[in-house]
């Protein structure tokens, strides 16, 4: 017997990241190719066709002024260029009546911001592109952005990270719906994880630091963000790159504008997060799979980087 049909409409607009829209959309054909029953709509203002990020023209089956997404889900892509996009009222106007029918609400990368200005995020978890959290967190303060989270559910929202996150989204919509084998199915097919392993934070406290001129400052960075727990004092991180540690700290300085042991600390507090965020080990295991000393020296790096202490990060942000 067929699977009952599920509408996915997703929003399109000028500048929209051509991979935010077709790699949800991929995940959503192929778990049709397994015996979904996924009914699949792009809407966009006017119904006119829109130039992507890529100026890949993208063809729209219905106005977004006539869109209906009662009982779908509502997929809002992002886009460079996010502070245009929000800018448009009547946009967001449509943004706001197609989530109120809708059963789901989910972003994609900066889709996040689309969802914020429209009111739609106050008061919930969200994430984002590692790269835009902050912009998130201080242009609507009232919305908690989870920086390192891949995907995050809230309610009838769900808000993802980067890019190709949107599949990791919509593969976590099709086990809702269809059950984890068909997910798997999916996955399996389009050769991906299922479930990611780890956060963005793998990715974001090497490329926060910036890209060094330097190939073996480069190289010492990776040392560190793959082994936070390491030996990676000042003398340490000098013999391995082979310079004396005023060296080294001038060209932390020059290049990255930060010091070698604030760059370890980072590395290591991003570390403790998602030990904490996944596990439910003593705050003393955690510091020393994080590379801290103790608990205590975790709280207080812990504290400065992140304005919290790590028991009250663990309380709201444990995924259970």
């Amino acid at each position: 017997m067929p699977a009952p049909p599920r509408t996915v409409l997703v929003v399109l607009y000028d500048g929209v990241r051509l991979l935010d829209v077709t790699g949800p959309l991929e995940v959503f054909a192929v778990a049709n190719e397994h015996g979904a029953n996924y009914r699949l709509l792009l809407a966009s203002p006017g119904g006119a066709d829109i130039r992507a990020n890529t100026a890949s023209r993208l063809g729209a089956d219905l106005d977004l002024a006539a869109a209906d997404a009662h009982g779908a889900t509502l997929l809002v892509p992002g886009g460079p260029d996010w502070a245009r996009t929000i800018s448009d009222e009547d946009f967001l106007g449509h943004i706001r009546r197609l989530s109120a029918q809708a059963e789901r609400t989910a972003s994609v990368c900066g889709g996040a911001f689309v969802l914020a200005a429209a009111g739609l995020l106050d008061g919930r978890r969200v994430t984002t592109h590692w790269d835009l959290a902050d912009a998130l967190s201080r242009r609507f303060p009232a919305v908690a952005v989870d920086a390192d989270a891949i995907f995050v559910r809230d309610g009838p929202v769900i808000t993802s990270a980067g890019v190709t996150s949107g599949i990791d989204l919509a593969l976590s919509l099709v086990e809702e719906d269809l059950g984890v084998d068909t997910a798997r199915q999916v996955a399996k097919y389009l050769v991906v994880f299922l479930q990611r392993p780890g956060g963005q934070s793998q990715f974001s406290a090497r490329e926060r630091a910036g890209r060094p001129r330097t190939e073996g400052l480069r190289r010492l960075l990776d040392t560190v963000v793959a082994d936070p727990a390491g030996e990676h004092s000042l003398a340490g991180l000098a013999a391995r790159a082979g310079m004396s540690g005023r060296h080294l700290t001038r060209l932390f300085r020059e290049e990255l504008d930060t010091t070698p042991a604030h760059y370890v600390e980072r590395v290591r507090v991003e570390a403790a997060r998602h030990h904490l965020e996944n596990t439910a080990d003593h705050l003393d295991l955690v510091a020393r799979r994080a590379g801290f000393g103790s608990a205590e020296t975790l709280r207080r790096a812990f504290h400065r980087e992140t304005g919290v202490t790590p028991g009250s990060y663990r309380a709201r942000f444990r995924r259970h």
